[in-house]
């Protein structure tokens, strides 16, 4: 069984993403200023590791210009110590070149890595609202029916090869389905990552393994039999599932992410004010259940990572 150097939960917080649009919650942070405050608040409540998208300030639609992450990168750098994780995945309309654009220059301790090519949906959430703050909204969500989530085998060799081999960036390895898992070891086995690796199981996203704990169990089994002591592990429940599946996590004795990329609720039916509310209650869970919280230091330290002072912004 894989478990942290420190015996402490590493949370990551995924702060606005490409999925969820500004007419779903007013705290969904797009412009540069929201999603810097947003993050380093979200650092603050005990988040170790920030997860990164960018958006147009004008509309919120996700965006991959280097120029928009500029304005909030540096700004969190220089107010908190978390790890900084930018997105490779961005969104499901761009092209793996455009994705790749600002981790190139910004050079970061950690990026995602989407293990596999798959259906990505987001079509069912255009039924929950009838008036949309921005025209774009409702058109993006709709034709995700017919989205393809492009990450196939020479995609993750050319991420792996330009910001691992470039740039000794490592990975958020984020596994949608079990057979994401097999696709990483046959990367492994090939040479592309070297450990510890960090593997992110995903569930609840359309397209993906739904959240039933025995997906889960069988995940991580699958994980321990491929990557052995090689790796962390942590999980992200889509909707609903992100707070049982990250207390399910924490007792099993892995780390957890929560952010608005990924949940916009902090209770049934009562949407979450910040990011960093959303930290704080997983911290207490993980807390009540008499583990401690990894600093980004501890974080950097499990998982390898070369350390802020070697990023380009």
């Amino acid at each position: 069984m894989s478990g942290s150097k420190t015996g402490k939960v590493i949370i990551s917080c995924a702060i606005t993403g490409a999925i969820h649009t500004p007419t779903m919650s007013d705290a969904l942070p797009f412009t540069p200023e929201q999603i810097a405050q947003s993050a380093i608040e979200a650092a603050q409540a005990g988040a170790a590791i920030l997860h990164l998208h960018a958006r147009d300030p004008k509309d919120g639609r996700p965006t991959s210009d280097p120029a928009v992450f500029y304005e909030f990168l540096p700004v969190i750098k220089q107010a908190t110590d978390a790890v900084v994780n930018i997105t490779t995945g961005g969104s499901l309309t761009m092209s793996v070149e455009s994705r790749l654009q600002t981790a190139v220059q910004a050079s970061p301790e950690m990026c995602s890595l989407n293990m596999g090519t798959m259906n990505f949906a987001l079509h069912p959430l255009a039924d929950r609202y009838k008036t949309w703050k921005y025209d774009w909204e409702e058109d993006y969500l709709r034709k995700s029916d017919d989205y393809i989530f492009r990450n196939t085998f020479r995609d993750i060799a050319l991420i792996a090869r330009t910001l691992g081999g470039e740039h000794g960036t490592k990975f958020e390895h984020e596994c949608y389905d079990v057979g994401h898992l097999y696709n990483m070891a046959h990367c492994v086995d090939a040479g592309l990552f070297k450990p510890p690796f960090f593997i992110q199981l995903i569930f609840g996203i359309l397209g993906g393994i739904g959240p039933e704990v025995r997906n889960l169990l069988f995940m991580k089994e699958t994980a321990d039999k491929l990557f052995g002591a090689d790796y962390q592990w942590s999980v992200l429940g889509a909707g609903r599932a992100q707070i049982p599946f990250a207390t399910q996590a924490t007792m099993m004795g892995g780390n957890v992410r929560v952010g608005l990329e990924d949940n916009l609720y902090i209770s049934r039916g009562k949407l979450a004010a910040s990011n960093a509310e959303e930290v704080t209650k997983i911290r207490k869970i993980v807390e009540e259940l008499g583990y401690q919280i990894a600093t980004p230091a501890e974080a950097r330290a499990t998982l390898g990572l070369k350390g802020g002072d070697k990023v380009k912004f």
